[in-house]
């Protein structure tokens, strides 16, 4: 087993055993277990076989996890998960995935009303079953009604990240058949949308059998779904499903542009053809009066030509305004990776991070950054140790210290996440904010709060003058947890007004500013975005790529992100700084 699919076998012993109701400790131990290995530059297997090596001198894997890896890897299968995944049914613990539930009130219901699945606990909360027992009442109830669509979509689509990792353990596995002579991925995935329903791989190969006794072959693969010629469908993980079709090479570029989609955008491909006389599928390009023979269909770029159109990049085959831009004649030129200059929110370990400055610091001269902000928590985050005035500025002067060690190499700004306060107003004095050289302002407590009361307390932030940018601006989780009410285009009015920066949040999991809300920011209010890891570790500030393909699916180019440049060329863009 390689160290992915250990670390999942972890995360899911974990939640079994917080269904379970265990020790919190032993729950815990399973969690760190999980991240160790996915931290680890290196196999597992490869530290067990070196007999000069012990894998419990890798922090947080203790001997007993130790003696669990050494049978996954030997067998395969681990007897207390089967033990575990027999006493509660995966549509069990599909409750605890329902936001506003959890794993010990899911368990409850599955112990007191005898609940075994979304349908079920649907059925319970309609029929009030629900409120009458004791540590819920109908606010939990409705709450859990609601949270229900959430956790069903989540059970269909899987975040881009999900289906990332597995689409870079199926092309390692697929590279190694030398039947396979060109492969590309399809569908969603490639077009980088936040949650994916499958993965859509498209190959060339002689023959084609071959191509697909390998995917056969794909270790953790759970059963093949259906196999024919040229298509073949197999399932991982619990119930994500992997396609693979064979195609000809002259036909790859049809193919590819086809099963990318989105359906919208090849309708409108489609629609363009016909007008010239022309046919496009997934064959290749035609004409209308000859429909046996493609005139184009072995590249993408031979498609879209075709039809009088440059190639047109995956992330924006929406049929939104990608038609418009291609037609304009102005080169795509989409935001890259090797773009970004600074990284504007992160936390260290004087709050709910880490690792320390000095160590985020030399991650991110690692990763080729030239500015850091310290963006710890303000205090009303008491769960996460958030800073006081004294505490903050204690940071501040630490800074002040660290400063000359990294000069000419990164400018490190004294930065806070300050949160904005259910009533309104700053949770920092304003004398402290002005001392501050980037303020992100953000809501993190009543989040269920009407409309009007969320859209005022942001511009009410938004009108300090201290403020610099709106952190993850809607609040929104994928599958867990909806944006919270507000008026979006208000903020934007507002913020376009006063020079307020507005963040894409490039955790996989907030993706927040949504790709249209921040399409629409950028190119119609002209609002500079910023992209931020909003790292809690060092490994954190490598979620940067997902935030860039967000901003390349809002068409963002690098005109549009205020840190695709230096801090000092960001300065004019702020408020603060005119």
């Amino acid at each position: 087993m390689d160290n992915q699919s250990i670390a999942e076998v972890f995360e899911q012993m974990a939640e079994l055993l917080e269904f379970k109701g265990e020790n919190p400790f032993r729950i815990r131990a399973y969690h760190n277990g999980a991240k160790a290995i996915l931290d680890l530059e290196e196999p597992v297997v490869q530290i067990l076989e070196d007999p000069s090596r012990k894998l419990s001198d890798v922090p947080g894997i203790g001997k007993t996890l130790v003696d669990k890896i050494t049978v996954l890897v030997a067998t395969g299968s681990l007897p207390q998960l089967l033990e575990l995944q027999e006493q509660f049914p995966a549509s069990v613990l599909a409750m605890a995935r329902v936001p506003g539930l959890g794993a010990k009130k899911a368990a409850r219901l599955h112990q007191e009303l005898g609940i075994d699945n979304l349908a079920e606990l649907k059925a319970a909360c309609e029929t009030d079953q629900v409120s009458g027992l004791k540590g819920f009442g109908k606010k939990s109830q409705q709450t859990i009604l609601d949270g229900l669509a959430i956790a069903q979509a989540a059970a269909q689509r899987k975040k881009w990240v999900h289906a990332d990792g597995w689409g870079a353990r199926l092309r390692s596995h697929l590279s190694s058949c030398e039947a396979i002579e060109r492969m590309e991925f399809a569908g969603s995935y490639r077009r980088g949308r936040e949650t994916c329903g499958d993965l859509d791989i498209l190959v060339v190969a002689d023959p084609a059998a071959a191509a697909m006794d390998h995917l056969e072959a794909f270790p953790p693969r759970k059963e093949t779904i259906l196999r024919g010629d040229t298509k073949i469908s197999i399932r991982v993980d619990e119930a994500f499903q992997v396609d693979m079709r064979v195609v000809a090479a002259d036909q790859f570029g049809a193919a590819l542009q086809y099963f990318t989609g989105s359906q919208a955008h090849n309708v409108r491909v489609r629609s363009m053809a016909k007008a010239k006389g022309l046919k496009v599928n997934e064959y290749g390009v035609f004409r209308e009066d000859d429909p046996e023979h493609s005139i184009a269909g072995g590249e993408e770029q031979e498609v879209y030509a075709a039809i009088g159109l440059p190639w047109v990049p995956p992330e924006l085959r929406e049929d939104r305004l990608e038609f418009d831009w291609a037609k304009s004649g102005d080169p795509f030129d989409l935001i890259e990776l090797k773009d970004i200059c600074s990284d504007l929110h992160m936390h260290t370990t004087a709050t709910d991070g880490e690792a320390t400055i000095g160590d985020m610091a030399d991650a991110a001269i690692a990763r080729g950054l030239t500015a850091i902000a310290i963006t710890d928590h303000s205090q009303r985050v008491a769960m996460a140790r958030g800073l006081d005035p004294q505490r903050l500025r204690e940071q501040w002067a630490r800074i002040d210290q660290l400063r000359p060690q990294y000069e000419g190499r990164l400018t490190i700004l004294k930065g806070i996440e300050c949160d904005i306060l259910e009533g309104g107003g700053m949770d920092l004095p304003d004398d402290v904010l002005a001392e501050a050289d980037w303020v992100l302002a953000s809501v993190h407590y009543g989040q269920r709060q009407s409309r009007e009361q969320i859209t005022d307390r942001i511009l009410g932030a938004i009108a300090n003058p201290h403020v610099t940018a709106i952190a993850h601006p809607t609040g929104r989780l994928i599958n867990r947890r909806e944006a919270y009410q507000v008026d979006i285009d208000a903020v934007f009015q507002a913020a376009a007004e006063t020079s307020t920066l507005l963040e894409l949040n490039a955790n996989p999991s907030r993706l927040d500013l949504h790709e249209v809300h921040c399409q629409t920011a950028s190119r119609r209010y002209n609002i500079p975005i910023v992209i931020n890891t909003d790292a809690h570790s060092i490994d954190g500030l490598d979620v940067m790529q997902y935030g860039i393909l967000q901003a390349r699916r809002a068409g963002l180019q690098k005109q549009h992100v205020a840190n695709a440049r230096s801090w000092d060329a960001m300065k004019p863009l702020m408020g603060k700084y005119r």
